[in-house]
């Protein structure tokens, strides 16, 4: 109990009061920064221990509303793309003494249930938007890269990991212009598919296949500041772009 003070002692008795015990949420909240993919990650007060944002649903709200409710809290943004994309429902998921004494857990235990199930939700946001915000039990709020997470506690990496990989086999109908600014350059555009699908796309080919979809706009800006001849600005046809996003049919993946 060292680890938290009396408010947040009085924080999880009322949890205990609001909320269904055996069922929470879990969310992976993706990012994309200097060409890399990044979620955002809390640390438990007065530890080094890091876990996903999330939490209990309320008794009295539905389960899309518990996420929105949890990353907002913790992203400051009122427009959120939100994704469920998994159940995490296995009888053992992680070792929950180690766990619990790694973080020490400020209340009597008995008055949740053993088992709980997780409803996991990846959110897609534009990272310069983002305001990180610790809740009562964390005391940072922090972006970390895809490739160097820690060892985080409970099944965390494990949610990561399950994440990842249904936005990749959603990419042909999941609206990534949620992860870049209003406008950016073809090369940013292929970087960030191949940080999310792991793999290298040959650029002359990306370029064509992209320009033969019909979903950006050429702008008449141009990138300064780069070692190379300044690249155009694109931007995403708010018309073509969700239309060939609801049939899938983004062909040059």
């Amino acid at each position: 109990m060292k680890n938290f003070d009396q408010t947040v002692i009085q924080y999880f008795r009322q949890e205990a009061e609001l909320s269904i015990h055996y069922l929470s949420i879990d969310c992976v909240v993706f990012g994309f920064h200097e060409g890399r993919m990044r979620v955002l990650l809390l640390r438990w007060k007065g530890t080094n221990e890091w876990s996903l944002p999330g939490g209990f649903i309320r008794k009295t709200e539905s389960a899309d509303a518990a996420a929105v409710r949890i990353l907002r809290e913790r992203t400051g943004l009122q427009q959120l793309f939100l994704q469920q994309f998994h159940i995490f429902g296995d009888a053992i998921r992680y070792d929950e003494e180690d766990t619990w004494r790694r973080i020490g857990f400020p209340v009597d235990r008995s008055k949740w249930s053993e088992r709980t199930i997780s409803l996991g939700y990846y959110a897609l946001v534009e990272y310069a938007e983002v305001t990180p915000r610790p809740d009562l039990l964390s005391d940072a709020c922090d972006w970390w890269s895809l490739d160097e997470l820690p060892n985080l506690l409970f099944d965390h990496n494990h949610i990561i990991d399950v994440a990842l990989a249904g936005l990749r086999r959603q990419l042909p109908y999941q609206p990534i212009s949620h992860l870049l600014p209003e406008t950016f350059t073809m090369p940013e555009l292929q970087r960030l598919y191949e940080t999310i699908l792991g793999r290298t796309l040959d650029a002359r080919n990306f370029y064509k296949k992209v320009q033969a979809s019909g979903i950006l706009q050429r702008t008449d800006e141009r990138r300064t500041g780069t070692p190379y001849k300044s690249p155009y600005l694109y931007r995403f046809d708010p018309v073509a772009y969700p239309a060939v996003i609801r049939g899938g049919h983004l062909s040059f993946l």
